[in-house]
């Protein structure tokens, strides 16, 4: 059960985009970059990504430490995030064709939702940074001012050990009399929970070789497109929307 709301269903749509946030939209992690950085550092943190990656540990349980591992107040953090993060050189082209075909764009996260709307703002404008829907996890603050110079996150779903399961972003388009044809695009451990339901997986090339939900997917056998940039992933996404390929077609691709 979710401890956070979740926005409508876009009933009507044809087609809905999801999306990773951190190292899929952006260009690199923000929590990672605030624990390689700020917290117990990236050696460490690499290690507890492997270990969920095995199966030895959940996302949600070293998610948290990496968090913990992180003094500094809340306020600064998203100040770092926002001078340090920058988009996808593609996603602002990708997501303006979804806005003008009626696609819906939903950034579905692991990390929290006050920080990505920070960084957001900043990249993209204010208004247009509300616009888009966000299903993340949130934050709380734990000093006695309730300023946020100690805090820790709220999982969405604590009883999970991804303490945000995305699949339950997912599954209930599944449910619909008329179900929309559903991308999902993702890079990491965050995203295990996620790829196998979407119609069409974009996995990310990540240029750090830390393709974890590339792995994943060859050890399962789940069928993916890989992409480098939203520029790759918008034109395979204009094939099916347009009726030039179908989603099979740009799998075997």
């Amino acid at each position: 059960m979710s401890v956070l709301p979740y926005p409508p269903l876009h009933k009507a749509a044809k087609f809905v985009v999801l999306s990773d946030w951190d190292g899929t939209i952006t260009n690199m992690d923000s929590n990672d970059y605030l624990t390689d950085n700020l917290g117990f550092g990236k050696d460490k943190r690499r290690q507890m990504n492997l270990e969920v990656l095995h199966g030895e540990a959940t996302f949600r349980d070293n998610f948290k430490l990496m968090l913990d591992s992180v003094p500094t107040p809340f306020a600064e953090a998203a100040q770092i995030l926002s001078d340090n993060i920058k988009l996808d050189p593609g996603f602002k082209s990708f997501y303006e064709y979804c806005k003008a075909n009626g696609i819906p764009v939903i950034i579905v996260s692991s990390g929290m939702e006050p920080l990505i709307r920070a960084v957001l703002g900043r990249l993209i404008g204010e208004e247009e940074a509300q616009k888009i829907e966000i299903i993340a996890n949130g934050v709380k603050f734990t000093d006695e001012a309730q300023k946020g110079e100690t805090w820790e996150i709220v999982f969405r779903h604590p009883e999970s050990g991804f303490g945000h399961d995305k699949s339950k972003a997912i599954l209930p388009y599944a449910d619909l009399p008329n179900p929309p044809t559903l991308f999902f695009l993702g890079d990491g451990v965050s995203d295990l929970s996620a790829a196998k339901h979407a119609d069409l997986l974009f996995v990310k090339d990540k240029l750090d070789g830390e393709n974890d939900l590339a792995d994943y997917c060859i050890k399962e056998g789940i069928k993916h497109k890989m992409f480098v940039s939203f520029d790759d992933a918008l034109v395979d996404l204009k094939s099916v929307v347009e009726g030039k390929r179908t989603v099979a077609e740009v799998l075997a691709q």
